[in-house]
């Protein structure tokens, strides 16, 4: 199972009954913190990297292979009195492809110019075509910006001035586009940014450590797909037929993601329907819980997840 950290559980506490069979569990610490690095410790990818723009995709519209690609989603950035900060982006901001269309129609020439053709299969994932050998700066992933400082999250290095450019110029672009004034009369936030990131080409080979991934993510459920893995959304806890991969870095409500998924998870193990169960942390934490640890008397319970 994949959670987020932690600490995003705050002060809240585990069940009695689930705390003591996590307090026996065995926990490897230190691991590489960062949703993004939580995937890929599940995810194999050749050649090495994170091509996130070019295996989405493939799976939004098939024609992936052969170019390199950018994700430019759509973004809403908010100025605030120390600067500027990420408040959503992409799906969350509920664009439907009539919206989508419109917005796109003045960045076409602005890309288009430059060589990077524009275009959004879905209403929340926009791309960009880019020419063959275009050197990219890192770009952040947009999961990992949320909240924090816009200006922290600028491209930097060599190329970074292009990109800097285009960006204030689609800015300005969505800024004054009609749209984003019937979003606000409708309260829905405006669309005035773009947000770059996950370049780069399609992979010659993706693998994932189980057969079937639930998953409401579209990235990890591209990654599984492109593998030739099981995709569903998780709905609840069922006992898989093989190794599964299960998403729930979501999730906040530790006392609901106990009920649902932890408890269930570990009567299975009790009565030996699965054989192991894996907490993955985004923290970087991990627990391992098998059967025989049921012995481990002596082993404190574990009251959260932090």
């Amino acid at each position: 199972m994949l959670l987020p950290a932690g600490a995003d559980f705050g002060a809240q506490r585990l069940p009695a009954e689930v705390a003591a069979m996590l307090g026996r569990a065995d926990l490897v610490a230190g691991g590489e913190a960062g949703e993004g690095l939580q995937l890929q410790r599940h995810v194999d990818v050749l050649p090495r990297g994170w091509p996130v723009a070019a295996v989405t995709r493939q799976r939004d519209a098939g024609d992936a292979a052969g170019a390199a690609w950018l994700r430019a989603d759509p973004a809403w950035i908010r100025p605030d009195i120390n600067g500027a900060r990420l408040y959503g982006h992409g799906e969350a901001l509920q664009l439907d492809v009539a919206e989508t269309a419109d917005l796109l129609r003045p960045l076409k020439p602005l890309f288009g110019d430059s060589g990077m053709p524009i275009d959004a299969p879905v209403p929340g994932r926009w791309y960009l075509r880019l020419p063959e050998g275009t050197p990219l700066p890192v770009f952040t992933p947009p999961d990992e910006a949320l909240g924090t400082d816009f200006f922290d999250h600028l491209a930097e290095g060599a190329d970074a001035r292009r990109w800097r450019m285009l960006l204030n110029e689609a800015q300005i672009v969505l800024h004054n586009h009609p749209r984003n004034a019937e979003r606000a009369a409708r309260g829905l936030p405006p669309v005035n940014s773009l947000w770059f990131w996950g370049g780069g080409m399609l992979p010659d080979r993706v693998g994932v450590h189980a057969a079937q991934v639930l998953t409401r993510d579209d990235t990890l459920a591209a990654m599984a797909a492109a593998a030739g893995a099981h995709v569903a959304e998780p709905s609840a806890f069922a006992v898989p037929g093989s190794d599964a991969l299960v998403d729930l870095r979501s999730e906040r409500d530790l006392r609901q993601l106990a009920n649902d998924w932890l408890a269930p998870a570990l009567d299975a193990l009790r009565t030996g329907a699965i054989s192991s169960l894996v907490l993955d942390l985004a923290d970087g934490q991990r627990l391992t819980v098998r059967r025989s640890q049921r012995w481990r008397v002596w082993r404190r319970p574990r009251t959260s997840l932090s």
